[in-house]
């Protein structure tokens, strides 16, 4: 049997490649692991995965990727989930779970093995891509097997099978949290963010939740301003220099990170039920949502914006719960490609102690017109104020007729 796992080099994947290998008749395991931004945890992994068991591994860089066919797209749709997370987890398992299924294919595997639990988000997304892209290849998933959660109740069994196995891991038996980084975010939940009345900002956390930006407290005293242009929906460039999608997100990243922009701490709502504490830092994913609005303000229809804008909440939703490559994901994105095709302009922000704040924005295809919206007389004479007083009333309509038939609402005071 021959088998294709996530792999991170991390104890829990390690534990998995070498468990699988056993309980599967000593299968052939090839361990993957996606290059999505992970900056310097991907070193010596290919030793590592080898001496664990895997007769091959591949290490893609997925980066470019995942910026252009990824989080753009989903940035153009103005996604964000609950109102607070930035979807940089969930955005990026639909490409992971992607190329796995490429290689299996390639490697005429049996089955794809990954190690998401079987209380979280992940495992969904995962299998829904697979189903989505490859109905037909087998899913194992260990923490949904019973012999494997009786094995290894918790961490200090891990640590103490590789000791047993000379599986080559570097863990301790206490961690305070679990972090997942990419190109667009690093996330921390578990542990100690299990009290949600703990506070994870706190300055004493200088050291816990700063890997990607710093504490507002932190950051320059100093606002600075940049620069984003837009080119139907999408940022091209940044202060000024022309970019591809991974250069606008590296970039913003460092900008955003130094201000301490898009830190974001909330208890979501997951897929499978419960609620869950996470805390995330986007820098640059926060930037470009914020000015992207603000280009879009400019340049976007009223009934275009309003009607894109009711479809945000099951956009996210669809990218949370893992339906990337569902047939309703992409009849949105392709309402959402439409309501593009004027976004264009420039967008100025200053930042400052973790906010991020409008300092301009302009573009050729502005819908906005001085000369209209004015408080003075209109030179245009393309609006006539005398117009309003129709439009009043035959808005007024049905209020009137409502109130006639069935009594004026009066205002009274809540019991």
């Amino acid at each position: 049997m021959k088998i294709v796992l996530a792999y991170s080099g991390g104890l829990d994947t390690s534990v998995l490649l070498s468990w699988i290998k056993e309980t599967y008749g000593n299968a052939e395991m090839i361990a993957f692991c996606a290059n999505i931004g992970q900056d310097d945890e991907l070193r010596g992994l290919d030793k590592k995965a080898r001496k664990t068991g895997a007769s091959k591994i591949y290490i893609d860089d997925l980066q470019e990727e995942f910026a252009s066919d990824f989080i753009f797209p989903m940035m153009r749709a103005g996604a964000i989930y609950e109102g607070q997370y930035f979807l940089g987890t969930s955005i990026a398992r639909p490409l992971i779970a992607k190329r796995m299924v490429e290689i299996a294919r390639a490697e005429k595997a049996d089955a794809v093995a990954h190690g998401a639990t079987g209380k979280g988000n992940d495992q969904v997304r995962f299998e829904l891509t697979t189903a989505a892209l490859a109905p037909g290849l087998d899913i194992i998933a260990p923490w949904r097997d019973e012999r494997y959660r009786k094995q290894f109740p918790g961490r200090q069994e891990m640590i103490d099978y590789c000791a047993d196995k000379g599986i080559p891991v570097q863990a301790s038996a206490k961690k305070p949290y679990s972090m997942d980084r990419n190109l667009l975010h690093i996330s921390y939940e578990a542990g100690i963010l299990e009290d949600p009345w703990y506070d994870a900002g706190d300055l004493k956390n200088r050291d816990y939740f700063t890997t990607l930006s710093v504490l507002p407290e932190d950051a320059p005293d100093k606002p600075e301003h940049v620069t984003l242009e837009f080119e139907r929906g999408d940022c091209v460039a940044v202060n000024g220099k022309s970019l591809n999608p991974l250069g606008v997100m590296r970039a913003l990243n460092k900008l955003g990170g130094k201000h301490g922009v898009g830190r974001v701490d909330m208890v979501e709502n997951r897929f499978v039920g419960m609620k869950s504490r996470g805390v995330y830092e986007t820098p640059g994913g926060a930037i470009l949502h914020f000015a992207h609005r603000q280009i879009e303000s400019l340049t976007m229809d009223r009934e275009v914006m309003h009607l894109r804008d009711s479809l945000i909440p099951r956009y996210a939703e669809l990218v949370y719960y893992g339906f990337w490559f569902a047939p309703e994901r992409l009849a949105l994105q392709a309402l959402v490609e439409e309501s593009q095709r004027t976004v264009s302009g420039t967008v100025r922000v200053k930042l400052y102690k973790g906010g991020i704040h409008a300092a301009g924005r302009k573009s050729p295809v502005s819908l906005y017109n001085p000369h209209i919206a004015t408080m003075e007389a209109d030179p245009t004479k393309a609006y006539n104020q005398d117009d309003a007083t129709g439009f009043i009333r035959l808005n007024g309509l049905r209020l009137r007729v409502n109130s006639t038939v069935n009594g004026a609402k009066t205002l009274s005071k809540r019991a």
